[in-house]
């Protein structure tokens, strides 16, 4: 699938890591003690900047963070990948930019990612709201492509062993995470990618993650200009030692890491 509409890209790996982190705590391995802040990771998230606006795909855990982190004044919307708890857990985090902004923040995921978010933040959505509560607007997507403030998404559907997961295909660049299995109908969506971030939990294989070996595998097929990998646990090994063995054109996100695409 072939993108002849560029989109200049701002990318910023918020979190790289998996739904524990790294370091993992009370672990005493090489990766988990390393000094290296690229060995560092939080929970996965990515930050884009396209036409002005800013997009954050899944608010795990340590969002609060990483928005400090990254200095992060505005947001416009966040596109949720998945239910799971390391994907959605800093929800509550985005009424602070309610409270700086004025505005309501608009959320867009599959329906069973909504009915999942309304079940954990029950109080965000009842009729009686509480006072401090964030202010959402939700967005229901399914596989059609579907535009946030103009810029399109492309919905990339994969399994997370069982679990359907989204990727999203913007412009040029393509994200996944927390994928096994992607059907070739799906990669057809993918073909023509300038960059793609593909998970890679460990090397050895999982039931509900791609291993390293096999994240390469299809990066290898679709062969994308650059590639990174992401949701990676302190099992994958040291960032500098891991990243001398791939191929060229793959390397490991980290945190903080920024692309212009």
């Amino acid at each position: 699938m072939e993108n002849s509409n560029h989109i200049p890209i701002k990318v910023t790996f918020l979190g790289t890591g998996t739904s524990i982190g790294v370091p993992v705590i009370t672990c005493d391995c090489p990766v988990c003690k390393s000094p290296d802040p690229h060995d560092k990771r939080m929970r996965t998230s990515v930050m884009l900047e396209v036409n002005g606006y800013t997009f954050v795909i899944d608010c795990g855990p340590d969002f609060r963070i990483q928005m400090l982190r990254e200095n992060v004044n505005n947001l416009d919307a966040v596109i949720f990948t998945h239910e799971h708890r390391d994907h959605i857990a800093g929800l509550d985090d985005i009424r602070a930019f309610n409270y700086v902004l004025n505005k309501k923040i608009d959320i867009y995921g599959s329906r069973q990612v909504m009915e999942a978010i309304q079940t954990e933040f029950p109080y965000i959505f009842s009729e009686s709201r509480y006072f401090g509560a964030p202010q959402l607007t939700i967005h229901n997507i399914d596989e059609t492509p579907f535009s946030v403030f103009g810029v399109e998404f492309i919905p990339i559907k994969v399994l997370h062993e069982k679990l359907p997961v989204t990727g999203f295909r913007i412009g040029d660049f393509t994200y996944i995470t927390d994928a096994s299995h992607i059907s070739p109908k799906e990669l057809e969506k993918i073909k023509g990618s300038k960059v793609i971030v593909l998970n890679a939990l460990r090397n050895s294989k999982h039931t509900s993650h791609f291993s390293v070996g096999e994240a390469v595998e299809i990066l290898t097929k679709l062969r994308p200009e650059a590639a990174y990998l992401t949701h990676l646990s302190h099992f994958v090994g040291l960032h500098n030692e891991v990243n001398s063995k791939l191929p060229g054109f793959v390397q490991l996100a980290y945190d903080g890491l920024t692309l212009t695409i």
